[in-house]
């Protein structure tokens, strides 16, 4: 009977995986003891360690690819170094943006890791909930996200700094005031002065943005109060679409002036009334609000509210004084200044 000879291919073996370093492993190859090891990458200044040691220990880190654990460091000091920033609920524009690079590098100078947490669609004391189980040294509240009890919440957690970024004073916690309505104030009293006697406010339709837009509105209106000015609102939203549907209706208001809530909203609509034969400032003057570098490259150059947020370094300074003496008085002041960039648009 024959034979056949097969040849069976013979499987690879993967390499088995490498176990992650630990800082035994380092302590090991550096020679030292592993509190040493501890005392080193922690930045410990209550030990003293020469360098040369401190040198030897970072390069076996760095040779074993070794990096701490910071869930267990977290549960030796009973709280981490991150601060928590709960994300926005509308849309961050370039200013916030700006703001928070500003505060991240800052923090991070100061040995603070700045964390955005997006809350998937949780509000009020749920929101809180989720983020005290991350057990943050630090909470940064953009908007009137938190009320006294979530900042009570959050400190039997441990976070020993709760800042607010509020419309309003937060009890218990240091507070930002982020008050819009100078804004609305500034852009009223330059078009009033410039002989403007109906003016349009661009009021937002997406989710979340009446944060920022009624301060604004209620700013214009307590500016033109018993001036016999009108005010009318101006239902947009962020599209071209909506802009040029606000056009096409634009006799009907018979407006000479508008605030158009900030450049982004402002310059949509600026477009879609001039694309309608509506003369700017001629027939209509346009403010809009931020001072970003569109509203210098826009024809006519746009007029706006230039707006100051709190500078990174020194909140990033209040973090770290709260976080060393949590049980200082809280602190709360204005936190944003504004002025009036006057152009071409109005």
């Amino acid at each position: 009977m024959p034979y056949v000879m097969v040849q069976i291919p013979r499987t690879p073996v993967p390499p088995a995986p490498r176990s992650v370093p630990t800082s035994a492993d380092v302590a090991r190859l550096a020679g030292v003891s592993r509190a040493t090891v501890s005392y080193v990458l922690n930045n410990t200044s209550a030990v003293r360690i020469s360098e040369p040691t401190r040198l030897r220990v970072h390069e076996a880190a760095r040779e074993l690819g070794y990096v701490p654990h910071a869930a267990a460091r977290s549960l030796r000091a009973g709280h981490s170094r991150m601060v928590l920033m709960p994300s926005p609920t509308v849309a961050a524009g370039p200013l916030y943006s700006q703001f928070v690079h500003d505060l991240q590098q800052s923090l991070s100078h100061l040995g603070y890791t700045v964390v955005q947490y997006g809350a998937s669609g949780l509000r009020g004391q749920e929101a809180v909930r989720a983020w005290a189980e991350l057990r943050p040294v630090a909470v940064l509240v953009p908007g009137n996200g938190i009320s006294a009890e979530g900042v009570a919440v959050l400190k039997r957690a441990g976070a020993k700094a709760v800042v607010a970024l509020a419309a309003e004073h937060v009890p218990g916690g240091h507070t930002l005031i982020l008050d819009h309505t100078d804004v609305g104030r500034l852009a009223a009293r330059h078009l009033y002065n410039a002989g403007r006697r109906r003016i349009g406010v661009v009021v937002p339709t997406e989710r979340g943005m009446d944060m920022f837009s009624a301060p604004r509105l209620a700013g214009v209106r307590a500016e033109l109060a018993g001036t016999g000015a009108t005010v009318t609102e101006l239902r947009l939203a962020h599209t071209e679409e909506s802009a040029v549907e606000l056009a096409a209706r634009w006799p009907d208001f018979g407006l000479d002036g508008v605030f158009g809530y900030n450049d982004e909203y402002s310059l949509p609509l600026m477009r879609a009334l001039q694309d309608e034969g509506v003369r700017i400032p001629e027939d209509v003057a346009v403010v809009g609000a931020d001072d970003l570098l569109i509203a210098r490259l826009a024809r006519p150059r746009l007029t706006s509210v230039a707006i100051r947020l709190p500078s990174g370094p020194a909140l990033a300074e209040l973090v770290d004084r709260a976080v060393h003496a949590p049980g200082t008085e809280a602190e709360y002041r204005d936190a944003i200044q504004v002025a009036l960039v006057a152009r071409e648009s109005s």
